[in-house]
Formats: C-alpha cells, structure tokens, sequence
C-alpha cells in the first residue's frame, strides 16, 4: 500500500475512484496484474495516482519498479477497519473539545481588564460574532431596540431560525422597530414568524436608542453614532437602568406590530406628520424616504392620499394648504388609506 497519510481519503471522496482510474485497473488486472516500468509513460499519471493513494496498486516487493494489483476485497476489510479507527478518534474528540477549549471559553467571554465591566469590541464582524453568540446561548429573555429603517432580507432570514431556536428553549423575546418596517414585506414575513412562536415586537415613531439585552447579563450599545464600535456591558446595575429606564418606556410607548399587512391608523397618522414637516423644511423626497425607511413609491402614495385629503391637485398645492394650517394639522386619513400598501 502506498504510503499516503491517509490511504482512500483522495480528491475524488472517500476511496471513490474515477471511472478512468477503475478501468485502468482493469487493465492491468488483464496484464497479469502487473505495471511494468515501460508501461507506466503510457498511463496517465493522474488516474494512476488514484491507484496508488487508495492502495490498490503497489510496488512489488523483489522489483519496486514494478507495481502489482491489490486484491481490493482484502484491502477494502483493511479501509474498512482504519476508517472506523478513526471515526471513533474523532466521535471521541469531538466529545472532549468542549471541556479542553473550557478555559479559553470563559477567558473570550470575560471582559477585558482594560475595560472592566465596560467591554468595548470593534468592527461589525467581530461585533456580530460575539452578538451570535449571546444569542445562541440565550435562556431566559432577549431584549432588542432596532432603531432605523427594515433590515435587509437576507439579515433577517439569518436571524430567523437563531431567534426562533431561542424561543423554543424557552426564553421571552420582545424587539422594538420602526413603524416604517410595517411597511417590508421581510419584515413582516419574519414578524409573523416570529409572533406566532411567542415573541413579541413593536414599533416606536420616537427617536430611541440602538440597544440589545440578553438575560439581563449582557447589554450591547452602540459607542457614540459609530456603529463600527460597540460597548458590551456586564455591569448587572447598569444593565436593570438601561432595562427599566430605557428599553420599558419605550416598549409601553409602542404599538404593537404582528406583521399584519394593515397598518394602524396611529401609525400612519404618526407617519403623515413627519412627512408634513419634512416637506415643510424643503427636504426631498429621496431623503424623506430614506430617513424613514420607506421606499420613493410608498412615500409618493402617502403624498397623493394627502392631497386627496386636502383637495389639492398639485405639490405645490399642498405645500402652501399646510403652511397655512395650524400646527401643521391634517384631516383625518380616510379608512381606506394606506392600510395595506406595500413596498
């Protein structure tokens, strides 16, 4: 048998052979078994290769020169046996890796001397990893203030099943959004999911503050507005403020959100207003859209309810109307409004 360190392991699988390297056996097998010297420049190397790694051929023991055919029920008992050998090596390591990485574990998840109870991590793969982490070790209650516009789709089906394993083990979940997220297919498709295995999530029209808790012994903030920096919190004191001052008065504020396609009256009331005070300092339309998170045509339908409301027929219309009524207010929206639009 040739001397590979691992005798079947070839690039083509696990001692799988190419249908070149099993009909060159074959060939050889009707030489008498036997590859002599001269014969060897007329093979290809490569599915001679293939011969040579899973064993069944190897040099003659009186003529190295000469390779000779291997019985391959005889080798195939030999595989067989290495193999499980290993198998069980590594079942056996696998088992073991927790308890020898045991130390190193808890060294990664300690926070920093430097920091004390004040971790500060950068970079958002570094900040993400450790983040998953939390997550995926979540028993009891998972606390998340999100504030901006929807996630992207494919952020959302990652968080999916992470969030949904930790709802199974048994943990509360609660998650405050922006109302524009009402509007996100994906956002509402991960809502409902979400809601229906027990979570429950909001949505908050104030400004608020980007903040994530997990089992009230972790306590993830953004530093300053750079996002590329995160303070990982352990401090048990300052995490029950950051709960009970921040992220419960905000929840009681919020709406509740099930991921239903209609939308609230309130929120979208709420919304019109600060579109009217937007339009009102001049913004445009690209940047009002993108400051709420909605897209250019939701934005365009709720201007054209506007005027619908107001019984004008231009912009330029309704941007004089509501200059000149007070305290920038509205007529009601009709029921018929924007309940079900989507982006």
């Amino acid at each position: 048998m040739s001397e590979t360190a691992d005798p079947g392991l070839t690039s083509g699988g696990l001692g799988v052979l190419s249908d070149n390297a099993r009909k060159l056996y074959l060939d050889i097998l009707h030489t008498h078994g036997r590859l002599m010297p001269e014969n060897r420049e007329a093979t290809d190397a490569k599915y001679l290769q293939e011969l040579l790694d899973i064993g069944l051929l190897v040099p003659d023991t009186d003529e190295p020169n000469v390779l000779v055919a291997v019985d391959p029920q005889q080798l195939s008992s030999g595989l067989i046996a290495s193999w499980q050998r290993k198998a069980l090596d590594l079942l056996s390591r696998a088992e073991a890796l927790p308890i020898d990485l045991k130390d190193l574990t808890e060294a990664f998840h300690t926070p920093k001397q430097t920091g004390g109870s004040i971790e500060y991590v950068r970079g958002k793969v570094l900040i993400n990893q450790r983040l998953g982490q939390l997550t995926t070790s979540c028993t009891e209650e998972f606390l998340a203030a999100q504030p901006g516009g929807p996630r992207p789709p494919e952020a959302l089906a990652s968080s999916r099943d992470r969030d949904l394993a930790l709802l199974q083990r048994g943990a509360t979940f609660r998650t405050i959004y922006h109302p524009s997220t009402r509007y996100h297919p994906a956002t509402r498709d991960y809502v409902l999911a979400i809601t229906d295995a027990g979570g429950q999530v909001r949505t908050l029209d104030e400004p608020y503050t980007r903040l994530i808790v997990v089992d009230r012994r972790t306590a993830i903030i953004p530093v300053a507005d750079d996002l590329n920096v995160a303070a990982f919190i352990h401090d048990r004191a300052i995490i029950s403020y950051l709960v009970s001052d921040v992220f419960e008065r905000n929840w009681n504020r919020a709406l509740e959100f099930d991921g239903a396609r209609a939308v609230p009256q309130e929120v979208i009331s709420r919304l019109r207003q600060t579109i009217i005070d937007l339009l009102l300092k001049g913004t445009s339309h690209r940047v009002i859209a993108r400051s709420l998170g909605i897209s250019e045509r939701t934005l365009a339908r709720h201007i054209a309810d506007m005027r619908e409301d107001y019984k004008v027929d231009s912009l330029f219309q309704l941007g004089y109307v509501l200059a000149r009524t007070p305290q920038h207010g509205h007529p009601e929206s009709r029921p018929d409004g924007l309940d079900q639009v989507t982006d």
